[in-house]
């Protein structure tokens, strides 16, 4: 494992970035695995999409890579938005991205309250072309992934990436993760 310097990666002043490993791919220089710590703020939505940006030099098509980058938008958006809703704009929101043969798996972790996200998404109504803006995340995150989580975890300091914060106010974090099958469209 290594970090690659901050100054070499899109940086700003509330975000931590950490690569880790490089292999599969390894002629093209990009890291398979990165992660990214930003406060929760809606303003820090295109240093996401920028950091995001360094994925898309690997062998995945352009109809793909730009569905990814929807779907971690939107996971974003919904952490800042329902997640941390009523919390300190201070509270981080960890993103992780993961690259492999034939998927991509993005993981957004969140400190927000738990719900049923399963039965959520088992009584989605089905997404309709011009819907309103809001509200369209789930149906569109579903519609997008080959797979759909969303879980919660007691937050573990020795789970959480070195520099990283682990503050949990409950003592529990949420994982959205984002799974999208890749290999059949390179």
């Amino acid at each position: 494992a290594y970090t690659i310097p901050a100054t070499q990666l899109p940086s700003h002043p509330t975000v931590r970035n950490t690569i880790i490993g490089s292999s599969g791919v390894s002629q093209l220089q990009i890291p398979q695995k990165a992660r990214l710590q930003v406060t929760s703020n809606l303003t820090e939505l295109p240093q996401v999409l920028s950091w995001f940006e360094h994925f898309k030099h690997y062998p995945i098509n352009q109809e793909t890579w730009m569905q990814c980058q929807l779907a971690l938008a939107e996971g974003f958006t919904n952490a800042v938005r329902h997640a941390h809703r009523g919390q300190p704009p201070t509270l981080p929101i960890e993103i992780e991205v993961s690259l492999s043969d034939t998927a991509i798996e993005i993981r957004i972790w969140d400190f927000g309250p738990a719900f049923d996200f399963d039965t959520i998404l088992q009584n989605l109504p089905p997404m309709k072309e011009g819907d309103a803006e809001g509200g369209r995340g789930l149906p569109l995150l579903k519609k997008i992934s080959s797979r759909l989580s969303y879980n919660r975890y007691q937050d573990d300091a020795n789970a959480t990436p070195e520099g990283f914060s682990n503050a949990s106010p409950s003592g529990f974090r949420n994982c959205l993760l984002i799974v999208k099958n890749y290999a059949d469209n390179i």
